[in-house]
């Protein structure tokens, strides 16, 4: 699943890796470095947290999670998909107090990694496989839009008065009117920087090497400097005779010393039901977006190296239970930082380790680095961050899939954006369920489908009947999971009345795997069934007057 949020980096060769490099993960890891810092304190900025605490996030995710991990280039640190769930637990927790909010919702995430580690243990690796991606990506989009309402009064140098998402949106009209103009012009700056560098970066081979947030920096550090935001004072814009102040609080701030960026969590109101709902959120979506990032980021490893899911899933609840305890947000194994160490040449595990000792190094002795960062210049990376997730391109990308898909996928963001994410996700999948029963799946085949099994000869025949849809693909999953001695695996279809796409997309990247494997997976008994799409994974429905298949 693609959660973009920065300028792409290089293509990372096709060829397998040569043989581990401490020099050349050194230099992977700091390129990463580079483009973490910011987006850590970003990301912290808009969760409601110091900071501070993206970085500690980042660091932990680097020097101890990393080793717990069985997917070796992947980068864990924070995640701009968290950022509405840490918000939302700050606030209602702390209800107008966001320093107590902030301990309140460090409990949260102690729990949250807790329960992480028992998915785990109970070997819950397969829930990436669970969620139909329409609602992962609608999620995702609502995330995006929400990020963009709160971000951009940031970037225009604005206070808004509204909170909620809606409200925040409307009142962009109102911020641009009355924007500082030094800050926007920082902010504005950073964004077209963000957005432009990337055709600049394609034409020639060495730009690939620059992260676009390092320019951003080299930009805006400057400017800041240039319009002294160390200090308070005011300004006379000549054009309009208007009156404007800044001064350091639009800069980043960070405490004295590493020691006092620890803070311990408040767990007394951790058995309350709002605490409860936001453990599920910190450990459902963290889950489940970690899961499907550190499947995309294996498809890209050029060692073809297969990670195990659960044992994944243990490093981020580890990582996420010693980051709770010491005042970090939630992490989670970051798709764009990680596909982003692929391209800087990284071998091992040892890239990510790299990364965090750099963050911790920088911390510890350039503090004053840090500060002189305009929150402006971090708002615009968040916002490119928010519009990549909520991209035109996402709704025309599911919209080709299917137009039932993008029912689903609207629907999601709409709830998502209305109520919170918790509500959006299991909004979406009723959606997507009531569909699939219009679309002729008995109720009862969606969680529990009837699968003949037949084995002859060193091949594996699955014949599913009523419906192969995405809440009972785990079924057939583990259905195949028994036979790993099996070469030729063909899975029919005939006695179907629906395969949805999310089985479609599971199935194609377990062929792809299989045959890595040595071994061939086939699927069969489709000819009666119409693709809803003109997408070659789209869903299948038989049609309404296709023979029935006898049992």
């Amino acid at each position: 699943m693609p959660m973009p949020n920065i300028p792409d980096p290089p293509e990372p060769a096709p060829t397998a890796p040569a043989p581990s490099t401490w020099t050349s993960d050194l230099v992977s890891g700091f390129l990463v470095f580079l483009i973490a810092l910011p987006l850590s304190l970003g990301i912290a900025m808009a969760s409601g947290f110091p900071p501070i605490a993206g970085v500690l996030t980042a660091v932990v995710g680097g020097v101890i999670a990393t080793w717990l991990g069985s997917a070796p280039l992947t980068i864990k640190g924070p995640a701009a998909g968290l950022i509405v769930i840490a918000l939302g637990a700050v606030q209602e927790l702390g209800a107008g107090d966001n320093a107590t909010g902030y301990r309140r919702a460090l409990a949260c995430i102690v729990v949250a990694a807790a329960v992480q580690i028992a998915f785990a243990l109970a070997r819950a690796g397969a829930l990436g496989d669970f969620f139909p991606s329409s609602v992962v990506h609608g999620m995702l989009a609502a995330i995006g839009i929400i990020i963009c309402s709160k971000q951009v009064h940031t970037l225009l140098g604005v206070t808004p008065t509204s909170r909620e998402p809606l409200h925040l949106l409307l009142e962009i009209p109102a911020s641009v009117l009355r924007l500082n103009p030094e800050i926007a012009l920082i902010g504005v700056l950073s964004l077209a920087l963000l957005f432009g560098y990337p055709m600049v970066a394609r034409r020639t081979r060495w730009t690939q090497k620059i992260p676009a947030p390092l320019l951003v920096l080299a930009a805006s550090i400057p400017l800041a400097l240039g319009f002294d935001l160390e200090h308070e004072h005011t300004y006379t814009l000549s054009v309009t005779d208007s009156v404007y102040t800044i001064g350091p609080k639009f800069l980043v701030t960070l405490p004295g010393n590493l020691a006092q960026a620890i803070t311990f969590p408040d767990f007394s109101q951790v058995a309350t039901p709002a605490s409860i709902k936001y453990v599920l959120m910190f450990s459902l979506v963290g889950s489940i977006e970690s899961l499907l990032s550190t499947k995309a980021v294996s498809s890209l490893d050029p060692g073809e190296r297969r990670p195990d899911l659960d044992r994944d899933l243990l490093a981020t609840g580890a990582g996420n239970l010693v980051a709770g305890l010491l005042g970090g947000l939630p992490m989670i194994s970051e798709i764009v930082r990680s596909s982003a160490n692929i391209g800087y040449g990284a071998r091992s595990r040892l890239s990510n380790f790299f990364h965090g000792a750099f963050l911790l190094l920088f911390v510890a002795f350039a503090p004053g680095l840090i500060h002189r960062i305009p929150l402006a210049a971090l708002a615009a990376m968040l916002t490119f961050t928010g519009i990549r997730l909520a991209s035109p391109t996402e709704f025309v990308r599911t919209f080709r899939i299917g137009k039932e898909q993008l029912v689903v996928f609207v629907a999601t963001a709409a709830v998502t954006i209305a109520t919170d994410l918790l509500v959006g996700v299991v909004a979406g999948i009723a959606v997507e369920m009531f569909i699939h029963v219009l679309h002729g799946a008995p109720l009862r085949s969606l969680f529990r489908p009837e699968i003949e099994e037949h084995v002859e000869g060193g091949r594996l025949v699955l014949r599913v009947k009523q419906a192969a849809v995405f809440s009972n693909y785990l079924s057939i999953k583990r259905r195949l999971a028994r036979h790993r001695d099996v070469r030729a695996i063909e899975i029919d279809f005939a006695a179907t009345r629906l395969v949805d796409h999310t089985v479609m997309a599971n199935l194609h990247d377990l062929k792809a795997l299989l045959e890595r494997e040595g071994r061939a997976l086939s699927l069969s008994g489709l000819d009666d069934h119409g693709p809803m799409s003109s997408h070659p994974l789209s869903a299948r429905k038989k049609a309404a007057f296709a023979p029935a298949v006898s049992p």
